[in-house]
């Protein structure tokens, strides 16, 4: 009984906390994919507070505030049509995924494609509230969706690299 209380605990720790760290302020890389161009353009920010960790990709996530308005957003950056975040570790506390999920359906917050393939496969997705608090996470795209399960990428996508083969 001791043993599977003891790996119990060792599982959840290596879940929850041990495989993330806090990315700093200068490593933040706030983008947003302008419309126009469709690419990837810096963008001003402020309070940044992020974890990630290199167990994956989809372990990212980060709040900050945005000091340009959501109305010029949407005018000049590609909008995520299928945004959904995913659940932070509780001690994350600044990144409540249903919350974001709820206001991304409802309209009160509006998501946006952060930046395509910040590796193969993964996309950073940016929920931006009225008020400028803005959420960021990454999530499968459409073609890593297909070459993740196996199978050969679309004609619409890049080649995959060979690790993922």
């Amino acid at each position: 009984m001791l043993i599977a209380l003891i790996a119990g605990v060792a599982l959840y720790y290596l879940q929850v906390y041990a495989y993330y760290e806090e990315v700093a302020v200068e490593d933040a890389n706030v983008q947003f994919v302008s419309l126009i161009s469709g690419e990837a353009e810096p963008l001003t920010f402020e309070n940044y507070k992020g974890i990630d960790s290199l167990s994956s990709p989809l372990r990212y996530r980060a709040c900050y505030e945005m000091p340009t308005s959501l109305a010029m957003m949407t005018e000049t950056y590609q909008i995520a049509d299928e945004a959904a975040p995913r659940v932070a570790p509780d001690w994350f506390d600044c990144f409540d995924a249903r919350q974001i999920g709820a206001d991304l359906e409802s309209g009160i917050a509006i998501g946006f494609l952060g930046q395509k393939d910040v590796t193969y496969g993964i996309d950073r997705i940016v929920a931006v509230y009225d008020d400028g608090r803005a959420y960021a996470w990454h999530q499968i795209n459409d073609c890593g969706e297909v070459v993740f399960d196996g199978n050969p990428a679309p004609e619409n996508c890049p080649p995959p690299p060979e690790s993922t083969r």
